[in-house]
């Protein structure tokens, strides 16, 4: 058997999709109070932001345990796999790379094990391990698709405009008095995935000058591939046609995808954006 891939439900990766690109997917833990759901088994996209916009509170995720990982990579390396390349979440921005570390440094003996940092989040992680699912078909050894990864991940970015500062006010990241401010304004904040990082590229006022800030930063240079995300924001078709038709990337290679509990709840509802991979 070939090289098999690995990541987290962070990754915003559909379900199908996974299957059809053999990738396994380790889920993240999501909180609403004293209510526990396994992303993708207890709780669904779709029922995520139907909880998330009726609830007073912002969830918290969990990174997947160790124990979670383990099991992965055992049960992959006992169907036969010749190596397993790993892609998960920003280490900036979750303990889920540091609990595939040690699974991988406890399961030292079994098939080789590459865990690999995406250095982003939602479809930033995606377009890595998709990159990496279609190679291992190819027939790329672990040590091949780990460099060509890592390569990427270089090159890639995730821009993302916000539609309402209540859920950086409900985490935290901004006072009731800014978001106040923002709101009266029509502060539409356009965050940047970068290094790992979550930065503020930008504070357009208005939705559509920040869409059109937003499409301008992706499509600043010459793309390789592009994923549209969103958190069913009702613009994501003209987003998307905007994207391709500025950058002349093919559209049939244009994956769109609804930004799922384990990254949602840092944006809110309303939010679209891309991750974008750069020609060399």
């Amino acid at each position: 058997m070939a090289v098999r891939v690995v990541s987290d439900s962070a990754c915003d990766l559909p379900a199908e999709t996974c299957e059809a690109f053999g990738i396994e997917i380790v889920p993240l833990t999501i909180r609403f109070g004293t209510d526990e759901y396994v992303d993708r088994t207890e709780l669904s996209t779709e029922d995520f932001w139907k909880k998330l916009e009726s609830s007073s509170m912002l969830p918290e995720t969990a990174a997947p345990s160790v124990g979670a990982f383990e099991e992965t990579f055992r049960a992959l390396n006992d169907s036969g796999a010749e190596g397993i390349v790993c892609v998960n979440l920003s280490a900036h921005l979750s303990a889920t790379m540091q609990s595939a570390q040690v699974a991988a440094k406890a399961l030292d003996g079994l098939c080789p094990i590459e865990i690999i940092d995406s250095a982003s989040a939602s479809m930033g992680i995606g377009i890595l391990a998709l990159h990496a699912a279609r190679r291992a078909a190819e027939g790329a050894d672990v040590a091949t698709i780990s460099r060509e990864v890592n390569e990427r991940r270089q090159r890639q970015r995730l821009y993302a405009m916000l539609d309402t500062l209540e859920y950086l006010k409900k985490g935290g990241r901004i006072s009731g008095a800014q978001a106040a401010i923002g709101t009266f304004l029509s502060v539409k904040p356009i965050i940047a995935v970068e290094d790992g990082k979550v930065e503020t590229a930008d504070k357009p006022r208005t939705r559509s000058k920040s869409r059109e800030r937003c499409i301008e930063l992706i499509c600043a240079r010459p793309i390789e591939r592009v994923a549209i995300l969103h958190t069913l924001a009702p613009d994501v078709d003209e987003f998307r046609d905007e994207v391709i038709r500025r950058s002349g990337v093919d559209p049939s290679t244009v994956m769109v995808s609804i930004v799922g509990p384990s990254v949602g709840p840092h944006l809110g509802p309303g939010c679209v954006g891309a991750a974008v991979l750069y020609k060399r």
